[in-house]
């Protein structure tokens, strides 16, 4: 069987056969990408938090958390190609499988890495012209929004108890200064709050995930930040890399700053 050379975005020689028939995907952005890009018999498993699209979660087999996969279920699938994330899923699984099956990680840190997931995939499962024109695509509607934030700062919040922000070198972070905002949070990664009084910002963002902020939590920060407002916000759409872009393309029209 014919196989491929192919250099992940962690750097690592994945060699992968002509026409990948039985993928497992660890990750549920890429997932749902997967579905966008036609792979409904080709995909065999997914993990339990791979929500999008329903009729997948519904009838593919889910081989446990992004974290804590099931490895002998996935042996037992006989995928010949996995596709994972480097901040998704553990280093000590990966390599565990990387012993038996090609596994391909992305590493998204930002929009334009989604770009070059996006589009690396694509040659992987021989969708690349699909996948290029959804790039072409996110590329030029991206430029368009590119002043929505009105360079307003913005406070990420994505856990409580404690409070933790998406900082700089995050997917979160160059999505918000992608759509014209300006992160309040100039620590890299994901910072826990210790002292609230060294910021301020004008707008706290409370993220759906991977915390459930409600209305509680609003009234909390509002305290917190009375200069601020204080907004409950869909994580999905600022965090889910692939074709979840597009819609989040609309969601971001529609966020209103003033």
């Amino acid at each position: 069987m014919t196989e491929r050379i192919f250099i992940d975005q962690m750097g690592r020689r994945v060699e992968v056969v002509q026409n990948p028939s039985r993928i497992v995907s660890l990750v549920p952005s890429q997932t749902e990408l997967l579905h966008y890009l036609g792979l409904d018999n080709n995909v065999v498993g997914i993990t339990k938090f791979c929500i999008h699209p329903a009729e997948w979660f519904n009838s593919k087999q889910r081989i446990g958390g992004t974290k804590k996969l099931k490895i002998q279920e996935i042996i037992d699938l006989k995928p010949d190609l996995i596709i994972g994330n480097k901040e998704e899923n553990s280093e000590e699984d990966i390599l565990a499988l990387s012993e038996i099956v090609p596994v391909w990680m992305s590493n998204v840190n930002s929009v334009e890495d989604a770009f070059s997931m996006i589009e690396e995939i694509g040659k992987l499962i021989n969708t690349y012209t699909k996948a290029n024109q959804l790039t072409q695509e996110l590329r030029e509607k991206f430029q368009e929004i590119s002043t929505v934030g009105r360079n307003k700062k913005v406070l990420y919040c994505i856990w409580e108890n404690p409070t933790m922000v998406a900082g700089t070198d995050t997917y979160i972070h160059s999505v918000l200064s992608s759509i014209g905002f300006v992160n309040e949070m100039k620590l890299p990664r994901y910072p826990t709050i210790s002292d609230f009084d060294t910021l301020n910002p004008d707008l706290v963002f409370l993220s759906s995930e991977p915390f459930p902020f409600s209305e509680s939590q609003v009234k909390k920060y509002q305290e917190i930040f009375p200069a601020a407002e204080v907004r409950l916000i869909d994580g999905e759409m600022f965090s889910w890399y692939g074709s979840r872009m597009l819609e989040a393309i609309a969601y971001f029209e529609k966020l209103a700053i003033t």
